[in-house]
């Protein structure tokens, strides 16, 4: 439908301001504001501007104005969600940012195994939820991450081999675009929009509502096996990962071992590779599919039990608090050699203590879906990889930055593409890498049709497509 278009303001008129504040019927923070310095932080905290307002939306109707009031003041539009954008896209210098925090709302239909969410909901939020139901869907990795933007850019986490990505649980939207209209997009209705959406981004506008499919999901079996650091064990990750039951979803990190009290203090701060993971399924045959990693090695620790499925989240909140990072990412064919050389050469001398190297085994359900079916088209892709250096004095930014920077060159010609979400501002050609040729061709045509003046550009922009 048809949101009510406000009459053109000019963003240095008091009166003008005044009346789009008025109507909105959530909160509009400003500089001069006591709330301000807390409502302008995003999750990266390297990241520090000043938007000239943040507009906290309430409901569909703010989201439509705010849009329309950035369109005709010419107000530089950032979308907020989780405000875990590793580019920075969900805050502005000087323009408004669309806070979808408030908006929350969440519907749970467990007889037909479907819901209704908004997009402030954070991925654990959903997750509880669901789990009271002995239901989910698959997000991301980590609890506080804001399904929206998860969502939109594909979402791979703990669920990918056995239920796909949350992209293939998405239903359908409900999507203010560019023009200020409220409209549905699903298979029948704007499913050039709906296509779209399902990786592209937030490109063609801003998702009010999400309908997702459930999946029974009760208890897991959950955890971590903290492993040497050895070349036999990461020779030995993929293979296993892979050929493992789809139950079976792991992400490994190559870290320094955590002061955990359930670690040996021996191996506190050691090099370890923490194969994090998650079984749908009964704990029995989860052992069995773990069996074979204690086979290549004696773990140094572990934490394996079962647990309710959100339980899996409380094992990254550490890794989750606010802090300097850089990144860099991409997909791999294969874990091979040089790449296992190249990560061990790199963690023996790391730019900071807390660096990290992830490495996620795909395949499974989310490979089974045809590569163009949806904007995320990296279905075939065996491995992500994704090198995470935190930092705790951001004057020493630079040296973690080429650091990172260098490492990922050095995997980079073997790489098959990126995960767009894992994406830090890092231009086009990178863009361009997390879309086959003609994925993109049709990203930038749907773009035309629904964001031709590229209101939504804070975000991996794809430019829209020019008049033939």
């Amino acid at each position: 439908m048809a949101l009510a278009r406000i009459p053109a303001l000019d963003p240095q008129h008091p009166s003008d301001v005044a009346a789009f504040i008025a109507g909105i019927a959530g909160t509009v923070v400003r500089p001069e504001d006591a709330a301000y310095d807390e409502a302008r932080q995003v999750h990266l905290a390297q990241i520090d501007r000043r938007p000239a307002m943040i507009v906290q939306a309430a409901n569909a109707g703010d989201v439509a104005r705010t849009v329309m009031f950035a369109r005709e003041t010419g107000l530089e539009l950032a979308v907020r969600g989780g405000s875990h954008s590793l580019a920075g896209h969900s805050t502005s210098e000087g323009g408004i940012v669309l806070d979808l925090g408030a908006m929350k709302g969440l519907h749970i239909d467990p007889e037909r195994r479907l819901a209704w969410a908004q997009p402030g909901l954070r991925a654990e939020e959903y997750t509880v939820a669901a789990a009271a139901h002995g239901l989910a869907t698959p997000f991301g990795d980590t609890g506080s991450v804001g399904i929206a933007g998860l969502t939109l850019g594909g979402g791979i986490g703990w669920l990918a081999r056995k239920h796909g990505l949350a992209i293939d649980a998405l239903v359908s939207v409900e999507i203010v675009t560019a023009d200020g209209r409220l409209i549905t997009a699903n298979e029948t209705e704007h499913p050039d929009l709906f296509w779209a959406v399902r990786g592209g981004g937030g490109n063609f506008g801003v998702v009010t509502r999400f309908q997702y499919k459930l999946y029974p999901v009760s208890g897991i079996l959950g955890g971590a096996l903290f492993m040497p650091a050895t070349k036999a064990v990461l020779q030995a990750l993929e293979p296993i990962a892979a050929s493992a039951p789809e139950e079976l979803t792991t992400i490994s990190f190559l870290m320094a071992a955590p002061p955990a009290p359930f670690i040996p203090a021996e191996v506190h701060f050691q090099p370890t590779l923490a194969i994090m993971f998650v079984y749908d399924g009964d704990p029995e045959s989860g052992a069995a599919a773990l069996a074979p990693f204690r086979e290549v090695a004696t773990p140094l620790a572990e934490l394996v039990m079962p647990m309710p499925y959100p339980g899996i989240y409380e094992m990254l909140r550490d890794a989750e608090q606010r802090a300097p990072a850089t990144h860099r990412s991409l997909f791999l064919s294969t874990l091979d050699d040089a790449a296992i050389d190249e990560i061990l050469a790199r963690h023996a001398a790391p730019s900071s203590p807390m660096a990290m190297t992830q490495i996620r085994i795909l395949g499974g359900a989310m490979a089974r879906v045809d590569a163009s079916a949806t904007a995320f088209a990296h279905r075939d892709a065996g491995v992500m990889v994704t090198l995470i250096t935190p930092f705790m004095d951001p004057a020493e930014a630079p040296v973690h930055t080429a650091w990172t920077h260098s490492y990922f060159e050095a995997l980079r010609p073997n790489a098959t593409g990126v995960y767009s979400n894992f994406l830090e501002d890092e231009g086009d050609a990178r863009i361009r890498e997390a879309y086959p040729t003609e994925t993109f061709r049709r990203l930038a045509e749907v773009k035309r049709r629904y964001d031709p003046s590229n209101l939504f550009h804070m975000n991996q922009n794809i430019a829209p497509a020019t008049e033939a």
